[in-house]
């Protein structure tokens, strides 16, 4: 999966109408809340195998610093 497709995928996880980039800033969001928040967890865990902490979640400011954690090595 690329940066491209999952930020799409984002937008699904959200179930929002707004078209996201990854300058896209998170609090910005309607629809940014725990529940998306634990939707993210769940998905970065089955799609990359990432472990995404709560803690780590939290300090997310933009669509880009979740890709940028989900794609690093």
């Amino acid at each position: 999966m690329s940066r491209e497709e999952f930020v799409k995928e984002l937008e699904e996880i959200l179930e929002t109408e707004e078209e996201l980039t990854e300058q896209t800033v998170l609090d910005e969001i309607e629809e940014w809340d725990s529940l998306s928040k634990l939707s993210l967890m769940a998905s970065a865990k089955k799609e990359f195998s990432k472990n995404l902490t709560a803690a780590m979640v939290r300090e997310f400011k933009t669509v880009g610093d979740i890709c940028d954690a989900l794609f690093s090595e």
